[in-house]
């Protein structure tokens, strides 16, 4: 999150973020018939839709399963749900975003999920913005849920379960765990910053899905084993980074994914390393340090306002309520973003590895429990071997997918992962996971996009 979003004021005016909201919305709440009150066209991407203007047109769409919208015309178009938090549509050459309806009062969430908030909309082109909100035709009930307040935990410092170390290293032999002494330097709070942020987590995160027989058919042409950081002699994923105590991860999986496809897409002539800092200070589509998904950054934000290089804004891991990305720095833009799958949902693990031998690596998201965050090496998989209650939570980290493979020894499947927690972290940055059972959801919500170069 893999992101992750909330969009849509230009950030260059606002200079905060305001995205990542707690609504609660699933496929089924979204499903069905919605009006949209359409506000004037013809402006610019910097419009402030934040209080929606007058309405002047009105577009009915049903949302069809799985990804199909009708409009009240016949026209047919595209939809997906953008994980819990609202949902996108594309027909008639226009696009629809928004996210869904909430209330908030202290840690108490009331999602209304048959309406949105004010949203925007623009052509395929990104020309011609327009303010819009969405209401369900068929009413449904307010959804209650509560969230813990964001410092809780804040004056309490991490410490290692040397109990869980131990066990881990004896009771199974697929991966090694290990101490980092940086992460208890760390609190808690931070902690779960590095691990996605609160602003990540999913309420019912979504599983890997039967492939299809063409899927299927798909990956027997392709080969056992893959890995872009050695492909024809040539290492096309840039090099490991670190996020720090800054739930950033969604930004750096998002530009480690476009870093890596604008060196396969130009066979390694161009090596750019775009900055996560400008996603962080900038992006009305995350939360900053607290969370995001790459849904909206690697796709939306990139299509939409376009990422910059890292010397435009140098990382600090830090929020900030303004945007220090240099006005007079060009920006790289993309296209073609998409769940891998289709839409959300969709997701496989054939359906993957068919997209990352043919595009290029890709950003995944998988829940973080607390034994990963000591893994040395080998074939990770959630060990459950926690032995006393930890304040940590399950959050959803996102990470650069580069490549597959298989153990010699056991023939356990693993994927090949590129971490943003620094070179001395796992495998010198990157880790291994289990393949082929969507191991802690890994095979379940990957993401990408086409740089255009």
């Amino acid at each position: 999150m893999e992101v992750t979003w909330c969009v849509l004021v230009f950030a260059f005016l606002l200079g905060t973020a305001s995205g990542d909201t707690p609504a609660n919305c699933t496929y089924e709440d979204v499903r069905g018939t919605w009006v949209f009150q359409i506000g004037q066209t013809g402006n610019t991407n910097q419009l402030d839709c934040k209080q929606m203007p007058a309405a002047i047109s009105t577009l009915t769409v049903e949302l069809l399963y799985p990804d199909v919208a009708v409009d009240q015309f016949g026209n047919k178009g595209f939809w997906t749900l953008i994980y819990n938090q609202g949902f996108e549509v594309v027909i008639r050459s226009r696009k629809y975003f928004a996210f869904s309806s909430y209330k908030q009062d202290g840690k108490n969430v009331t999602s209304y999920c048959d309406q949105t908030l004010p949203g925007w909309s623009h052509d395929t082109y990104d020309r011609s913005w327009a303010c819009y909100t969405g209401r369900k035709t068929e009413a449904l009930a307010p959804k209650h849920h509560t969230i813990l307040p964001q410092k809780v935990h804040n004056d309490k410092y991490y410490t290692t379960d040397h109990e869980m170390l131990y066990n881990i290293n004896t009771k199974q032999s697929s991966w090694k765990a290990g101490i980092y002494p940086d992460f208890e330097k760390m609190t808690v709070e931070e902690i779960l910053k590095v691990a996605g942020g609160r602003k990540s987590k999913i309420y019912g995160q979504p599983r890997a899905v039967r492939p299809t027989e063409i899927e299927r058919l798909s990956s027997l042409n392709l080969p056992e084993s893959f890995d872009w950081r050695n492909h024809k002699g040539q290492d096309f994923v840039s090099p490991i980074r670190n996020q720090e105590a800054c739930g950033s991860c969604y930004a750096f999986s998002s530009m480690g994914m476009h870093e890596a496809r604008v060196r396969v897409i130009t066979n390694n002539t161009q090596q750019p390393v775009f900055s996560p800092q400008d996603i962080v200070d900038c992006s009305q589509y995350s939360q900053g340090c607290e969370g995001g998904f790459p849904y909206l950054i690697a796709g939306k934000y990139a299509e939409d306002y376009g990422i910059v290089p890292e010397s435009c804004n140098p990382y600090n891991g830090k929020d900030s309520t303004v945007c220090h990305t240099k006005a007079s720095c060009s920006r790289m833009y993309a296209t073609d973003y998409t769940y891998v799958g289709g839409y959300y949902g969709a997701c496989n693990e054939y359906a993957m590895m068919t997209a990352l031998v043919k595009n290029g690596p890709m950003s995944v998201s998988f829940m973080v429990y607390n034994d990963f965050l000591h893994y040395k090496s080998g074939i990770y998989h959630y060990t459950q071997l926690e032995n006393h209650f930890n304040p940590f939570e399950i959050t959803n980290h996102a990470v650069l997918l580069v490549g597959y493979g298989q153990a010699e020894d056991t023939g356990e499947k693993f994927w090949i992962v590129k971490n943003s927690w620094g070179p001395a972290w796992g495998e010198q940055g990157y880790f291994r996971i289990r393949r082929g059972n969507d191991e802690c959801a890994i095979e379940s919500i990957a993401v990408e996009s086409t740089p255009i170069v």
